[in-house]
C-alpha cells in the first residue's frame, strides 16, 4: 500500500499541543509529535469503535495481550508472557509510578545525560535527587562512560537507573554489548534498571533495536521496561502504554502502586488503536521510517552545504535531530528564542535535557512533510547565517 507522507495536515484548531500552543504563523518543530496521517488500520479500528454509542469504563481484553506479545516476538524476537504486562495510560505516569514504588524521599536516581526532560521532572516530583552520568560526545555521536557510570552507581543512595533505549535526544540505539555493560553495573550495585523504550520502533532502516530485556535472564529479572505504540504510530493522545516486568516481586510492588494511586485506567479507544497498530500497522510503520530517514539525510545535506559550522548528531533512532550549535557563541535558549522571534520556527532547547550536557544543542522534530521541513530549515537559515 502507498502512503502519502507528503500530505500536509492542517492541525491548528484541533487542540493540538504542538500546533495550537505556539502563536499563529509559527512553524512548530519541537515536541515529539508527528504530522503524518496515522495508519489507515488504526483509523478504521477507531471508526468501528465509534459506531457503538457508549463510552463507559473499558477493560483490556485477551486480544490486547496477544497483540503485544505477537508484535514483539515478530519484530524483535522478544518473547513476552501475558502475566508480565501491566497496562498504563502513558510512559510518563509509568515513570512516576515506578519511582513511587521503588524509591523513598531523598533517594538518588541515576540518568545518562543529556536525556529526556521528563526524567528530571519525574525524579524531582517524587522528592528524589537526580544523579547524572554524562555521555561522551565525540565525532557527532555519543557513547557511555562506563567508569563514570560505575562510580556513580556505587553511591548507596542510588536506587534506580532510569535509562532511555533508544536514547532521546542523543539518537543512539544501544547495542547488545553496550546494554550488557550497563546491566552488569546495575546488577553489581543492586540498582533496579528502568528502561524507557518508547522510541524502539523508530530506528533508521539499517539499525536494529535490542530490547534491554533480551540481554540476559539476570538483566530481565532486574528490569522494568516501558513501551507504547504512541510514539511510532503517533497516537499519544489515546493514552495507552505498557510496563513489561518479569520479576514477580517487582511486578507485585508495581501493581500495588497502580492500585493505590489508580494509575491503571486506560482509554477505551486506545485499546482498539494499539491492537490495530500492532496487528496491521507494520507496513505503514516501515514506510514512515524510510520517509523520516530521507528527511534526516536532507537535513544533513542542508546543514553541510549552507551552515557547515553547525554539526548534526548521527541519528540511529527517533525522528529528532540533535544539532550542535556551540559554534554560534550563544546559549541554546538564546538560539531558540531568536529562531522563534525572527524565523517563526519553534525548536527545543538542549538545556531542557541537561543544563550541563544539553547546553549548546537544539532538538529539531523532522517527522513532517519534506516541504514543511525544508520551509522550517530555510527560515532557520535566514537567522542562523547572520
Amino acid at each position: 500500500m502507498d502512503y502519502n507522507f507528503d500530505k500536509q495536515i492542517v492541525r491548528r484548531g484541533s487542540n493540538s499541543f504542538k500546533w495550537d500552543f505556539p502563536q499563529e504563523g509559527v512553524l512548530p518543530m519541537w515536541i515529539a509529535d508527528m504530522d503524518f496521517e496515522i495508519a489507515p488500520a488504526i483509523i478504521q479500528a477507531i471508526r468501528k469503535r465509534l459506531e457503538h454509542p457508549v463510552f463507559g469504563y473499558a477493560f483490556v481484553p485477551q486480544s490486547y495481550y496477544e497483540s503485544v506479545i505477537a508484535w514483539f516476538d515478530r519484530r524483535h524476537h522478544w518473547k513476552i508472557e501475558k502475566e508480565w504486562i501491566l497496562y498504563m495510560p502513558g510512559v510518563i505516569p509509568s515513570l512516576s509510578m515506578a519511582m513511587r514504588t521503588l524509591c523513598e524521599k531523598g533517594d538518588k536516581v541515576l540518568v545518562l545525560s543529556p536525556v529526556y526532560n521528563h526524567f528530571y521532572d519525574a525524579i524531582n516530583n517524587c522528592d528524589c535527587e537526580v544523579l547524572e552520568s554524562s555521555l561522551i560526545y565525540a565525532n557527532n555521536t555519543y557513547t557511555i562512560n562506563y567508569d563514570d557510570l560505575d562510580k556513580k552507581a556505587a553511591d548507596e543512595k542510588v536506587k534506580m537507573l532510569l535509562f532511555c533505549n533508544p536514547h532521546n535526544p542523543a539518537g543512539r540505539v544501544w547495542t547488545y554489548d553496550e546494554l550488557k555493560k550497563v546491566s552488569d553495573i546495575c546488577l553489581k550495585h543492586k540498582i533496579v534498571l528502568v528502561s524507557d523504550e518508547i522510541h524502539c520502533e523508530l530506528t533508521m532502516p539499517d539499525v536494529e533495536y535490542c530490547p534491554f530485556a533480551t540481554v540476559s535472564e539476570e538483566c530481565f529479572d532486574n528490569a522494568i521496561i516501558f513501551n507504547s505504540p504512541s510514539k511510532p504510530f503517533n497516537i499519544a493522545g489515546l493514552q495507552i502504554s505498557n510496563i513489561i516486568c518479569k520479576n514477580p516481586q517487582l511486578r507485585n510492588k508495581l501493581q500495588a502502586t497502580v492500585t493505590k494511586y489508580e494509575f491503571g485506567m486506560v482509554n477505551a479507544v486506545g485499546i482498539e488503536a494499539l491492537q490495530a497498530a500492532y496487528n496491521e500497522g507494520a507496513g505503514w510503520l516501515d514506510a514512515m521510517r524510510a520517509y523520516v530517514a530521507d528527511n534526516y539525510h536532507c537535513l544533513c545535506r542542508f546543514f553541510a552545504e549552507k551552515l557547515p559550522h553547525i554539526a548534526v548528531t548521527k541519528i540511529e533512532g527517533s525522528y529528532l535531530a540533535w544539532v550542535n550549535i556551540k559554534s554560534l557563541g550563544m546559549t541554546s535558549d538564546e538560539v531558540c528564542q531568536r529562531l522563534l522571534e525572527q524565523a517563526k520556527v519553534m525548536v527545543s532547547s538542549g538545556s531542557m535535557y541537561s543544563k550541563k550536557d544539553g547546553e549548546g544543542f537544539i532538538r529539531i522534530n523532522i517527522a513532517c512533510s519534506r516541504d514543511r521541513m525544508m520551509e522550517g530549515l530555510n527560515r532557520m537559515y535566514e537567522v542562523l547565517k547572520k
